[in-house]
């Protein structure tokens, strides 16, 4: 538990989806990292397995059925301007049910599933981080 007047990082998790070689994200309406596109996540909650976390955060934030989801990577984020620190682990999956939809407007307002050479910008450090891993590891995208 955290010792109170103590900063320390916090826990996080992500989701890259992935369907037909392209991967699903979301412009950032807040910080970190406000107006990058990003894949989904969040943060752990105390007790909450972070692969149990991966998927509940992608099913609140798309609307989507998250089946089967595997480890990819973990990133970390450090921004000063905002004091954001964010150690998180991500997880990849390719297996959803559904259509994404804009399910928390305020948070996430836009979505589009991006192919590897055509990517947003500007790109989260999360999602550079999935993407990179994802074609690294032989899970390319394209």
């Amino acid at each position: 538990m955290p010792v109170p007047g103590i900063d320390v990082p916090g826990v996080g998790c992500g989701l890259a989806i992935v369907r037909d070689g392209k991967v699903l994200l979301y412009r950032r309406a807040r910080p970190p990292e406000q107006g990058h596109w990003s894949i989904v996540g969040g943060k752990i909650d105390h007790m909450e397995h972070s692969s149990t976390a991966a998927r509940r955060e992608a099913a609140e934030e798309t609307g989507l059925a998250i089946g089967r989801i595997q480890f990819l990577c973990h990133a970390e984020l450090m921004t000063e301007p905002d004091g954001q620190h964010w150690v998180s682990l991500i997880y990849m999956t390719d297996d959803i049910t559904g259509e994404p939809q804009v399910t928390e407007p305020d948070k996430l307002p836009e979505f589009g599933w991006f192919s590897p050479n055509a990517l947003p910008e500007p790109l989260s450090a999360f999602a550079a981080k999935a993407i990179t891993a994802l074609g690294s590891s032989r899970r390319e995208l394209a």
